[in-house]
């Protein structure tokens, strides 16, 4: 097979596009090149022109990785379908490469198919460099036996007649590419264009739409078939935002009004989203010297009255256990959002992975009831962090959200919030305090209690880490210290009877019952559902508390033949040297649920530092209904 485009001569073009119902898109490029913004820009103009989008951030894990290489691919990939697009998805039909090398990375990732078209940047053809130019004219045989359909295309020449800088122009002229490819509105990308560089004055606006433009014609030009997405305009108000942005405007939402951080991988940016807009709403960021000092200053200011979050991944969850326990033991209100990312130690810094649940349950000395919320998309990303900040409240203690990479850096659009003052922080009561009630009055039945807010007259107290009793005294009692676990463990209890059964995705009975947690959401159903087209009966349930678990799991799974879990950490695969019943470790939800109902849960689980491709578990479940799991 040969190049589609060897001379990059005008070609037999379709001025019609074809209509498809959807398609998946990479940019790739090595680090610094704009591939990201490309297709942070690409994804925002599909969703606002009516289309489904789910993104993935390609990042390396080196912050300065060398050009030209596999470990510095850099990029995007974005579904987008007529229709919502609920993950993202399996293979991609379209990649466009600014180098040959950085493709391998995705090939090495599965994340191409025999028949995917590659647009890949021909000046390599023509370096100077004679072991460069080998390279790429052995990687393009490569492609070519793997299956691809490659298109070779000039990005560096064209953008060179508009910029001395190739690489500061490519991201712009390969967005037009796009446009030109998916159809889209070039008016609505120009504004997006005078925006971002609204600050760097008109010359750079007008050299930055000139190579949009630019890679626009070339495309209309030259490429052999391009596509329309149906696009279907929602009728109410929608916004488009990546989890992260979603936990941040959560946080203003729910009326709390401090956030301390340390900086990590990949929780930074909802910080930095914060201190853009925090200050709009009296609130403020503060970065403090480590995730110590983070939580440390977040309690604090939640014990001063307003409920504050901290926010942070795996490894800065590790060095906020102790304080963790402060709070459960003090019993006051605090929200922790856990960005997952792949461990252990600094693992993958970059990359997904839901391997911090035991972590966040059982990382604290001794008994430290939590509640757990696991937001399965990013519109819940959004309304769960009000929830937190209600629940640290109302149940006197922290909160955990567990997010993960695919929430925090994917975009999705979905009906814009309208606001409700039920949302917000009531006023810190100042009320005098009635000195009869100590400061942990726990509630016999419940293990409740009323909170003294520093300055209430006659609520004067002494906080402390240590044991207490009601009147917060410093106490060893047996008796007392019994009583004051079994209070805090308490509020778990009523917590969870105001909850309700999860819903079953599917039949409420059949062979298989799929359950998973957090973003595999949209990959799992869709698997289930193609299984399901073929007439399998299988169903799934997705779990958004995971402390306490929401009621009714075990009569759920007893109505199915067979219970698996599907999650983004490490377990042994059965069947493997050593492996068996005695020594198996399982995934970390399947081993709570094994523990919680007592039944033969199974689970199957990836961690391959990219979200789970819908078609990977559809295979793994078709194997599992074959009889062969």
């Amino acid at each position: 097979m040969k190049p589609a485009i060897a001379e990059n001569e005008p070609v037999s073009v379709s001025r019609t596009p074809r209509q498809i119902e959807q398609h998946i898109v990479e940019i790739v490029s090595d680090s610094g090149e704009g591939a990201q913004t490309c297709g942070q820009m690409f994804a925002s103009l599909c969703a606002r022109s009516g289309n489904g989008i789910w993104t993935v951030e390609i990042i390396p894990a080196e912050i300065e990785p060398p050009a030209r290489s596999r470990a510095g691919a850099s990029g995007y990939r974005i579904r987008l379908g007529s229709k919502p697009v609920s993950n993202a998805g399996d293979t991609a039909d379209i990649v466009v490469a600014f180098n040959e090398q950085v493709l391998y990375s995705r090939i090495d990732t599965k994340a191409l198919r025999p028949g995917t078209i590659v647009y890949l940047d021909q000046s390599w053809a023509e370096h100077q460099a004679e072991d460069i130019r080998i390279k790429y004219a052995e990687a393009v045989k490569d492609f070519d036996k793997l299956g691809y359909i490659v298109v070779e295309i000039p990005i560096e020449r064209e953008c060179l007649k508009h910029t001395d800088d190739a690489r500061r122009g490519k991201n712009m002229w390969v967005l037009g590419l796009l446009c030109a490819l998916y159809d889209l509105d070039m008016e609505m990308v120009r504004g997006d264009i005078a925006k971002r560089f609204a600050k760097k004055g008109e010359g750079v606006i007008r050299k930055n739409v000139l190579l949009l433009e630019d890679g626009y014609s070339w495309a209309v030009q030259h490429t052999a078939e391009r596509f329309h997405i149906p696009a279907q305009k929602s009728s109410q108000p929608m916004v488009v935002m990546n989890g992260n942005q979603a936990i941040g405007l959560g946080v203003m939402a729910a009326g709390m009004e401090m956030c301390a951080m340390y900086p990590i991988t990949p929780a930074t940016s909802a910080s930095h989203f914060l201190a853009s807009a925090f200050d709009q709403v009296g609130g403020f960021v503060h970065q403090a010297e480590d995730e110590i000092a983070a939580i440390g200053f977040a309690i604090g200011a939640s014990y001063a009255g307003k409920t504050a979050v901290t926010i942070t991944s795996g490894p800065g969850l590790a060095l906020k256990t102790e304080f963790i326990g402060l709070a459960v033991m003090a019993e006051v209100p605090l929200v922790i959002v856990v960005v997952q990312r792949g461990g252990p130690s600094t693992g993958l810094p970059t990359k997904i992975e839901q391997g911090d649940l035991l972590a966040a349950l059982y990382a604290s000395p001794g008994d430290s009831p939590k509640i757990i919320l696991a937001p399965a998309t990013i519109e819940e990303c959004f309304h769960f962090m009000i929830l937190a900040r209600n629940l640290a409240e109302e149940f006197r203690g922290p909160v955990m959200v567990l997010t993960d990479a695919n929430l925090a850096t994917g975009q999705q659009p979905f009906l814009r919030p309208k606001c409700s003052e039920a949302w917000f922080a009531p006023p810190i009561d100042q009320s005098d305090w009635d000195r009869e009630i100590p400061p942990f009055a726990w509630d016999g039945e419940t293990g409740l209690s009323r909170r003294a807010i520093p300055g209430q007259r006659g609520g004067e107290h002494v906080v402390t880490g240590l044991a207490h009793d009601r009147a917060s005294h410093v106490a060893y009692e047996s008796a007392i210290n019994q009583q004051a676990m079994e209070m805090r463990s308490r509020k778990l209890a009523v917590f969870q009877s105001s909850l309700k059964p999860p819903v079953v995705h599917g039949d409420p009975e059949g062979d298989l019952l799929v359950v998973g947690w957090g973003s595999t959401l949209g990959a799992i159903e869709e698997a289930v559902d193609r299984l399901r087209a073929d007439g399998h009966r299988v169903s799934s349930l997705h779990m958004r508390f995971l402390s306490p678990f929401e009621p009714g799991l075990k009569q759920i799974f007893a109505r199915f033949r067979n219970v698996m879990t599907v999650e983004i950490n490490y377990s042994d695969e059965a069947g493997k040297p050593y492996i068996n019943e005695d020594s198996r470790r399982y995934a970390q939800l399947a081993m709570l649920l094994r523990a919680r109902t007592l039944m033969d849960i199974d689970s199957w689980s990836r961690v391959p530092g990219s979200p789970l491709p819908p078609g990977m578990i559809e295979q793994e479940l078709r194997r599992r209904l074959a009889g062969k799991g």
